[in-house]
């Protein structure tokens, strides 16, 4: 590496383990796997930052890239928490003892390194790196809308290549977006509620949490004597996804309902952002190649947009989500220090 040349670090912080990456002046990414690290989270925020530092430090060993070089660390955690990277007065999953509530997580990792840090949360950051590698070097003339299934739903907008935050931090929240139920519920089927209090937003029917609360425990007193029904609810919604590739009528209902759902937000995008891809993440699209393309097309079915939209929007899988978090995080930091 030349001397005239600088990077920066990518940290992807989450419940179990760090993540880092290394990009170049020129967006060139120097690792191609996984760096991890025990994050450490449940130590509590000093042990969790530190835990941080070894990653930064690590990642540099590994890459053979002299820390001098480093003019700025992209940031992503969890959330819920502030667009400065502040972790919610009421904490959050990943972050549940009393002193992580209201922690300046960027400002303290910051402060330890002595670099300067951008944050934005896993489903932004994961939102970013999707955008770019889809869009390449048009990305700034593109934007886009991605919603990332896990245990709950998360995401983020990009427009002109940029997360949209909003005033407050809180753009992007698409989870919590509220969505018809009319036509997405069978009959008798009662309204799913998500954990944060609200009743038919995204995330009550497409995520992980959602099978388990809500669609596992009707669909089962539909297929009576199932083979999932022997089992406790949160071993047996981790088995619908290898059902749902096996093709198994009750998994195949769940999904479906979860495609719809996806689609319903993606309408809802569309009214707003018009954007030019919709992308899709998580572990529904982790999947054999036949199911995933059959779940991409079920949303692309549910998605109603105008004829002129149908012409230029494109439908994708989120790649790399292993190590998307990083990379965004990364591609976030890179643009703020070209734009200084």
């Amino acid at each position: 590496m030349a001397d005239s040349d600088w990077v920066v670090v990518g940290l992807d912080n989450g419940g179990t383990c760090n993540n880092a990456t290394v990009l170049t002046e020129d967006g060139e990414f120097l690792v191609s796997q996984l760096v991890e690290n025990a994050s450490r989270v449940n130590d509590g925020p000093e042990v969790a930052v530190a835990s941080l530092a070894e990653s930064f430090e690590r990642v540099l060993d590994l890459t053979g890239t002299p820390r001098a070089v480093v003019r700025a660390i992209g940031l992503d955690t969890p959330g819920p928490a502030s667009a400065d990277g502040v972790i919610s007065s009421k904490g959050a999953t990943n972050f549940s003892q009393p002193e992580w509530r209201g922690f300046d997580f960027r400002g303290a990792l910051e402060k330890h390194l002595g670099v300067p840090v951008v944050y934005n949360n896993d489903g932004n950051a994961a939102a970013l790196y999707a955008h770019y590698a889809f869009f390449g070097d048009q990305a700034i003339r593109h934007s886009s809308v991605s919603a990332i299934v896990g245990t709950g739903l998360g995401g983020g907008v990009i427009d002109a290549g940029r997360v949209i935050r909003g005033a407050a931090g809180m753009a992007g929240e698409l989870g919590h977006v509220h969505i018809p139920m009319g036509g997405l519920l069978d009959d008798g089927q009662p309204t799913p509620r998500c954990n944060c209090g609200f009743s038919g937003d995204v995330e009550s029917v497409a995520s992980l949490t959602a099978i388990e609360k809500s669609l596992l425990p009707y669909w089962l007193t539909r297929f009576p004597g199932h083979e999932l029904a022997g089992l406790d609810l949160h071993t047996a919604a981790k088995k619908v996804r290898s059902l749902g590739e096996k093709g198994d009528p009750l998994a195949m209902r769940i999904f479906e309902q979860q495609a719809m759902a996806l689609g319903r937000l993606f309408t809802i995008a569309s009214n707003f952002t018009d954007p030019s891809a919709y992308f899709i993440g998580g572990g529904v699209v982790e999947a054999s190649p036949d199911f995933r393309e059959w779940f991409l097309s079920r949303v692309k079915a549910h998605t109603a947009l105008r004829a002129e939209q149908l012409d230029v929007a494109q439908f994708a899988v989120v790649p790399d989500l292993d190590m998307a978090g990083a990379r965004g995080a990364a591609i976030a930091a890179r643009t703020i220090v070209l734009d200084d």
